[in-house]
């Protein structure tokens, strides 16, 4: 994917010029904590070892020239007539971020750009967000913007909601930008509060790609994420002080169950348990319990599967495969499901014993090939 050339020798033969820099940032893995973070709630992320990277050089007028190596595809615009680019789609994550930052008062100029990378695109593995923060990065050291790794995720959260127009919540711009390798990054979508909480190095995070399409997700998290709105507004005439689903108690449910329509009860009820693993998971971890952390990750997939519902039967079949090996010890769907990839905890001497076992049963059942990556 990344070719025989470096990303700044491309940009060369591209331009003809040295690009005044090259940024990168990392796509993640969700251990826990899923489609929590659009409300309020908490996540426990981890930047995995793939990247997107982008090289940039200033141009002396409004022409944004953009490149992806990795498509060979080229999209011109100009700064100050931004639009939806409905051929380069990738274009879009370069020029929502443009577009956010102007609309915020920053002065940008034109800029001759390459994008390529090695995290799998349509993955879960938050492709979308490493190319933003990687692109807010470039922006912000060559114009000077000053701008903080909290303020730069949000700039890549509102490129995805306003711009791209995907509701997603904070989580994977906020790992892209903050997180460390080895350990797990909590954050309090709400307040911003994070903490990092180091992972056993006896254990491994090993990631599968189920390599199916994850073509629904976009237009399913959407509808999810009006169904919690919609859940909000119900237990709200009861409870006005509750905005998001954050605030909702096992309580609160319990005594809503039957004012909720069936489904939205279903939803409330996995994001409501879905943060309470979160907070029992950072303790676990702190106390070096990983056997408590995997059992909370198989829970979360049956959540995910049942409540939720945004599990597919190949990633089931990968979760349950799981199940009967000793040497792991959780394992769940990762990101916004419908495809894309499970992320197991594995101990590190049975990490090789799990990719052959698991690549086997999983061709046997779908006549599929997985990926698998070690974060």
């Amino acid at each position: 994917m990344w070719g025989d050339l470096s990303i700044s020798e491309r940009h060369f033969e591209l331009f003809g010029s040295e690009p005044d820099g090259v940024y990168r940032a990392p796509g993640r893995v969700n251990l826990i904590g899923e489609h929590t973070d659009y409300n309020d709630g908490f996540v426990l992320p981890t930047p995995i070892n793939r990247y997107l990277q982008v090289s940039a050089r200033k141009r002396q007028d409004k022409k944004l020239n953009l490149y992806a190596i990795d498509f060979n595809e080229q999209a011109q615009h100009r700064l100050d007539k931004l639009s939806y680019d409905r051929e380069n789609l990738w274009a879009n994550y370069v020029l929502g971020v443009a577009d956010v930052l102007q609309r915020r008062g920053y002065k940008l100029g034109g800029l001759d750009m390459c994008i390529t990378g090695n995290v799998p695109i349509g993955a879960g593995l938050s492709s979308s967000a490493a190319l933003e923060t990687a692109v807010v990065r470039g922006f912000n050291e060559l114009f000077d913007l000053g701008l903080g790794p909290v303020e730069a995720a949000y700039v890549g959260k509102a490129c995805e909601n306003d711009f791209v127009g995907v509701q997603s919540g904070i989580m994977d711009q906020f790992v892209s930008s903050l997180g460390e390798y080895g350990k797990a990054l909590f954050i309090d979508c709400r307040s911003n509060e994070h903490s990092l909480h180091s992972l056993s190095k006896d254990t491994s995070i090993v990631v599968v790609n189920s390599m199916m399409d994850r073509s629904l997700a976009g237009s399913e998290y959407n509808i999810r994420h009006s169904q919690c709105v919609e859940a909000v507004k119900i237990i709200k005439t009861k409870y006005p002080e509750i905005n998001a689903l954050r605030n909702v108690s096992e309580e609160i449910l319990l005594e809503q169950w039957n004012n909720l329509p069936g489904l939205l009860a279903r939803r409330v009820r996995h994001v409501v348990t879905e943060n309470n693993r979160v907070l029992e998971s950072i303790t676990l971890l702190d106390e070096g319990d990983m056997f408590g952390f995997g059992e909370l990750m198989y829970d979360s997939h049956d959540s995910l599967r049942h409540d939720y519902e945004v599990s597919s039967k190949h990633l089931d079949f990968l979760v349950d495969y799981t199940m009967d090996l000793d040497g792991v010890l959780g394992a769940r769907l990762t990101g916004a499901g419908f495809g894309g990839c499970t992320v197991n905890l594995v101990e590190a001497d049975f990490v090789e014993e799990f990719t052959k076992t698991i690549s086997e049963r999983y061709f046997n059942r779908t006549a599929k090939k997985c990926e698998i990556y070690l974060a």
